[in-house]
């Protein structure tokens, strides 16, 4: 796929910034690239702590929420937490159930399955709540959206607080876009248009873990208990793909501290489990090693699975169940690998490799992993793309989008085709008959206006810089920008006109290539590039000078360190 690179342009006096912090000029540029502008925001961007995080009483309803709360539990009325089956909506059942139960709440927990319940609140869920004797309904990561639901739990006598994340459906009627509010007790989600707190970009157990904190200050007790799960509330920011920014990334940064040393039993397990024990954890290994086992449960299974060992506490079990999960995703890999391969059958052999936003329908896919195919597309292909699968009732889908495209607006000019639809700019789910199927992917394509240029993948470079600058000091440095992710990307650099020799395929999957390259004045450095071999090969073969893109880092082997550089793209 041809790539389009471009230099990031944005500027500021980097010697005066690296100067006033101690810093690299070329580290300053690397945090002006991020939007990190002014003394104040960089000195945050750099050294912020928890005690920098927002105030959670500024989450509208929190303290309404707390205050309804540490009155139930003073009744001793029972409390059903209702979360979801993804790695936020199991994280911040946990948060709320350990925060709950520390404050004596009678307090147990649903998890909706995928398959049999689906996403967020159902009408049966609220009827078997009330055959349960339950009082109050607690949602987390869901609930936003469940407006006839919540009418049906308030009409049978049922209080009901909302934590939830996701955007705030809207009437289109009248002539502005109005917001429709569930008819909870208390509502709580910093999407709501009335909402002061600064932070739109909260996952699910991020609000969950705020409104415990108001919670905890209403009822005299210290947070302390509430900030050791601060390595639980990072797990569910990365693995729910939020912008590492801000208060998000502040959060990941300090839950990355502690998650070596986590109180939390079974997160310890699941990081033996995975053969992390040893490892310092990075944002990388929640998104891409443990945040799949956790996910993998509620995909193939029931995420009470999950939850349960979040909450186990002992360690023979933790361990069990750890290993369960984590023999799950193995499962889990093998489908969507297999799946994969015939999405893209489909797509290469027939009309849909034509259109800009890739719809595939696959007949023999779980619906669980049908996000996950969604995404491969996305990257094999840079374009929009919705997998479909068969549901009991009706087709269900699963989108990823790309920059340029806001998916959720996309499914709403095509609300007339969908039975219930839901998602961000970047990701989507959807329930559609069988029969619109057709008509859908026609109209998302109709509606399309992305040019060439947006279906385009961009390789961005921070800092055109040769090999020859990368020191350890500087290697060392780049570490203060971490955690890298979503909205805080790994830094690329990018030098033209090295010579690319001593190539070597390395690895079981023969995935890896190691080579030498040397700059015009015969500086040579160790480099390492991981991914389509074949293809860099030939391009290698075609002409050893080349452009590449790159990385900086310290390659530990034997007890000798040597500076080598990541090769990203190569051009």
């Amino acid at each position: 796929m041809k790539e389009k690179w471009v230099v990031a342009a944005k500027r500021a006096d980097f010697n005066a910034i690296g100067r006033k912090f101690g810093i690299d000029p070329v580290i300053a540029r690397l945090i002006r690239n991020r939007d990190v502008i002014g003394d104040e925001k960089i000195g945050l961007y750099l050294n912020g702590t928890l005690r920098d995080l927002p105030d959670p009483h500024l989450l509208k309803d929190a303290e309404k929420a707390s205050g309804i709360l540490r009155q139930k539990i003073r009744e001793r009325k029972k409390i059903r937490i209702i979360g979801d089956y993804d790695i936020d909506g199991v994280t911040s059942t946990c948060i709320l159930v350990l925060a709950l139960r520390k404050l004596g709440a009678d307090v147990d927990t649903c998890i909706p399955h995928r398959v049999t319940d689906g996403y967020g609140l159902h009408e049966h869920l609220i009827t078997q709540a009330a055959e349960d004797h339950v009082d109050t309904i607690l949602t987390c990561d869901n609930g936003i959206s469940a407006f006839k639901e919540i009418e049906l739990a308030k009409s049978i006598g049922m209080t009901v607080i909302v934590t939830d994340h996701h955007e705030v459906p809207v009437s289109a009627a009248q002539e502005a876009e109005v917001q429709i509010i569930p008819p909870a007790d208390a509502v709580i989600d910093p999407k709501q248009a009335d909402c002061p707190y600064p932070n739109k970009n909260i996952c699910g157990a991020v609000v969950a873990w705020k409104l415990m904190q108001v919670l905890y200050a209403l009822m005299g007790e210290t947070p302390d208990y509430l900030f050791s799960m601060t390595d639980l509330a990072a797990v569910a920011t990365v693995g729910d793909v939020m912008d590492l920014q801000d208060e998000n990334r502040i959060i990941v940064k300090e839950g990355l501290r502690m998650i070596t040393h986590t109180r939390n039993v079974g997160l310890a397990a699941l990081i033996r489990a995975c053969g992390l024990a040893d490892s310092v954890i990075t944002a990388y290994h929640i998104g891409f090693v443990l945040g799949p086992c956790i996910n993998a449960t509620g995909r193939l299974d029931t995420a009470q699975r999950a939850l349960a060992l979040l909450m186990a506490e002992e360690a023979e079990e933790a361990d069990r169940i750890a290993g369960e999960l984590k023999d799950l995703n193995e499962s889990r890999k093998a489908m969507t690998e297999e799946q994969k391969a015939e999405a893209v059958r489909i797509v290469e052999s027939t009309a849909i490799k034509e259109d800009r936003v890739l719809v595939v329908y696959l007949p023999d896919c779980h619906e669980s992993i049908a996000g996950i195919i969604a995404g491969r597309l996305r990257e094999q292909y840079y374009r929009p793309a919705i997998v479909l699968t068969p549901g009991e009732e009706m087709v269900k889908g699963s989108g990823r989008s790309i920059e340029a495209y806001h998916m959720f607006k996309a499914l709403t000019e095509c609300d007339d085709l969908l039975e219930k639809y839901g998602g961000h700019p970047m990701a989507a789910g959807l329930s559609i008959k069988k029969t619109n199927v057709v008509r859908f992917r026609r109209r998302l394509n109709e509606n399309c206006r992305l040019t060439p240029e947006e279906l385009t993948p961009k390789v961005v470079v921070d800092v055109p810089m040769p090999v020859t600058y990368i020191s350890r000091n500087l290697i060392e440095q780049i570490h203060l920008l971490e955690p890298f992710g979503k909205g805080n990307q790994k830094p690329v650099f990018a030098q033209k006109n090295v010579l690319i020799s001593d190539v070597r395929i390395l690895g079981k999957n023969r995935n890896v290539l190691r080579m030498t390259v040397e700059d015009a004045g015969g500086y040579r450095m160790n480099a390492i590039c991981f991914g389509d071999t074949e293809a860099y090969l030939s391009r290698i073969r075609q002409d050893p000078k080349a452009t590449i893109a790159y990385y900086p880092e310290i390659n530990s082997y034997q007890g000798i360190e040597k500076i080598q550089i990541i090769i990203t793209n190569i051009d």
